[in-house]
């Protein structure tokens, strides 16, 4: 008795190829390619450099994936492996900590271009007054050269 023979009569089926399959990512942070979402309502706000950098408490607008699914897909906090809660915790900060350096850096953009600003200024008002002290100098001379030829009675 063969082990891996079998004769069966032969069907002659064609196959079409199936469509390549998507490429799906299944890691710790989803896919790069998303279906789009629905449009969401945002509000129509502005905001000087100088407010988002005074601590104000302003919602980030770009939240992160685990932040806005909660990265526990419905269960709760409890079920959750600690490696992955360590892990999405770190980065959280992460992103917390790259937004308030977002704002350091546009504080410290704004302040050197004040800074700039005054220099500026300065020059501008150094420029005056030299020039301002080259008439006074012109005046002072004319007025010098009369006064010389004052006193030609020799009292």
């Amino acid at each position: 008795m063969p082990f891996f023979s079998s004769r069966k009569p032969e069907e002659h089926v064609v196959e079409e190829p199936a469509p390549p399959p998507e490429k799906k990512h299944h890691g710790l942070f989803g896919s790069r390619h998303r279906t789009p979402s629905p449009p969401t309502t945002t509000s129509n706000r502005t905001t000087s450099v100088s407010s988002r950098t005074s601590g104000g408490s302003e919602p980030s607008r770009h939240r992160s994936m685990l932040s806005r699914f909660g990265g526990g897909h419905g269960r709760n906090g409890a079920d959750m492996d600690p490696s992955i809660q360590a892990a999405r915790e770190r980065v959280m900060n992460a992103e917390r900590a790259e937004a308030e350096a977002d704002q350091a850096l546009a504080a410290a953009r704004l302040h050197v271009r004040e800074a700039r600003d005054e220099v500026r200024r300065l020059e501008l008002e150094a420029e005056e007054e030299a020039r301002r002290a080259k008439i006074k100098q012109y005046h002072a001379r004319e007025v010098s050269k009369r006064g010389k030829q004052l006193g030609r009675h020799d009292i």
